[in-house]
């Protein structure tokens, strides 16, 4: 875990396509810019593929298919597992990649490369436990024979908020189940998955198992790839409008579809909780990454008789959090993604605030080069509110008060998103009924993160379809075939 300059990091990061196990120019000669959030400059120039760049990585995952879904499990577990390990000795590397292509602090990309390297070891251990079923029909006149393929080639298209964590939580289960890819990552961080890439060539991933595809062009790369009849998965993380559009794409090919998408996290504090535990948990689950997560809590609902209290505690937390750019010390909050993210929270808040909302502390933008939002906290957030019904992804605390366990369910639920929820309570048999009353796939009772490798992560509604991770995980990237022999003693 050696120390390295910024200038000498980025010049270790491909500037290429990876195709066919080959680094290569975009067929057009285009490129796109990566810029650092904190200061607006721009880090690295890289290839931006085009329509024709999409067709020879699909040729070159289908070309791969046959002998790599032939590959033992042991085989491709144990790539994994070098992968893993290659991942440990290069840590800070990718911590810091991530911090200047994203933003996070150190601190946090630190945890997203131990968080993002947990999918590589386990599913390095879940590759070999890919399992079927044998036994003899209920008429006594054959045997059945239930097994697990590989889907196919995938197409894999990640977001920017986690560069690290979203490409391995795709990346090894596929490769893990035998499956080919191509992976596209956000225009705006996609040094990281590049710099992967290189990792997993070193790791032994033979040439055209995964192909890195880089563009300013979405729209135009993604058309292809997911109307070729040889493509047999799509697995996407972003916003709910973009995977609605996915998923009328991917209805012409019937293929597989993985989504996860928006969400709007209720957390909810009971007048019973345990108020030191629920402020630590409030904080975790919105201030984590800069609020930007689709697992942040967006709307803090808070038993009447506390709220004021919970409300006056962390706003005193918040107010002592570091602004700055990542790589500085005590540093809490680094700059938002870009300037819509920044346009975005101002115009939440101040719709909010327009309603009667109390503004206890931040509420505006930073004026200071890059895109800095200030750390806000809202109290007496009115119904109505366009925070309420939007996914804030950004550092905005907005409390909303409630009076009964009867009102916090509807609060909870009045959304169409269902990904993930909080609860902090001490009463056991309330901590039960909100766990069968709230309506997310996930759900944290009184911790206030709950992301993990080893958990099935995805959401309700409109939150998504499928999940990744887990033993679940696997499963996404396999079909089943079902064979009938005959008796073999009539």
């Amino acid at each position: 875990m050696t120390e390295i300059s910024e200038s000498e990091l980025l010049g270790r990061v491909p500037a290429a396509l990876f195709i066919g196990g080959e680094w290569r120019s975009s067929s057009d000669n285009s490129t796109l810019d990566v810029t650092d959030p904190s200061t607006g400059d721009v880090i690295k120039t890289i290839a931006s593929g085009t329509p024709a760049d999409a067709k020879a990585a699909m040729d070159a995952a289908s070309a791969a298919f046959p002998e790599w879904s032939a590959t033992p499990a042991r085989v491709r577990g144990e790539i994994l597992r070098r992968a893993f390990d290659l991942l440990q000795e290069r840590s800070n590397e990718f911590a810091l990649l991530m911090t200047l292509e994203m933003g996070k602090p150190l601190a946090e990309s630190r945890g997203e490369v131990t968080y993002g390297g947990e999918f590589l070891r386990w599913f390095s251990e879940e590759a070999v436990r890919v399992h079927g079923r044998y036994g003899a029909n209920p008429e006594g006149t054959g045997r059945m024979i239930v097994s697990q393929h590989p889907v196919g080639p995938c197409y894999l298209i990640t977001p920017w908020n986690f560069p690290l964590a979203m490409a391995t939580r795709k990346i090894a289960p596929a490769l893990a189940a035998g499956c080919t890819l191509i992976i596209k990552p956000a225009e705006l961080t996609p040094l990281t998955t590049l710099f992967f890439a290189r990792l997993l060539e070193e790791a032994g991933v033979p040439a055209g198992v995964v192909n890195v595809l880089t563009t300013s062009d979405s729209v135009g790369v993604s058309e292809p790839i997911i109307s070729d009849s040889r493509l047999r998965k799509l697995s996407f993380t972003g916003s709910t409008a973009v995977g609605q559009k996915l998923l009328a794409q991917a209805a012409g090919g019937v293929l597989r579809t993985s989504m996860e998408l928006g969400g709007n996290a209720p957390f909810v504090v009971f007048d019973d909780a345990d108020l030191d535990k629920a402020v630590e948990g409030a904080i975790a689950a919105k201030f984590r990454n800069i609020g930007q997560a689709c697992t942040a809590a967006n709307r803090f609902i808070v038993q009447r008789s506390i709220a004021e209290e919970f409300a006056r505690r962390v706003t005193e937390r918040v107010q002592k959090f570091g602004v700055g750019r990542g790589t500085e010390s005590d540093v809490t909050i680094g700059p938002l993604i870009d300037d819509r993210a920044v346009a975005k929270a101002t115009r939440l808040v101040d719709d909010a605030l327009e309603r009667g909302a109390d503004l206890r502390t931040g509420g505006k933008a930073i004026d200071r080069a890059g895109t800095f939002y200030e750390a806000t906290v809202l109290s007496d957030v009115a119904a109505g509110s366009e925070i309420l019904r939007e996914e804030i992804f950004g550092p905005v605390l907005a409390i909303v008060p409630f009076d009964t366990e009867a009102d916090a369910v509807r609060i909870a639920n009045d959304t169409e998103f269902g990904l993930v929820s909080y609860v902090f309570t001490q009463d056991l048999a309330r901590g039960q009924r909100m766990i069968e009353k709230l309506e997310t796939g996930m759900m944290g009772l009184n911790v206030g993160v709950v992301s993990n490798a080893a958990a099935p992560f995805g959401g309700w509604k409109m939150s998504g379809l499928g999940r990744e991770g887990g033993a679940e995980g696997i499963h996404e990237y396999l079909q089943t075939k079902y064979t009938l022999t005959p008796n073999p003693f009539s």
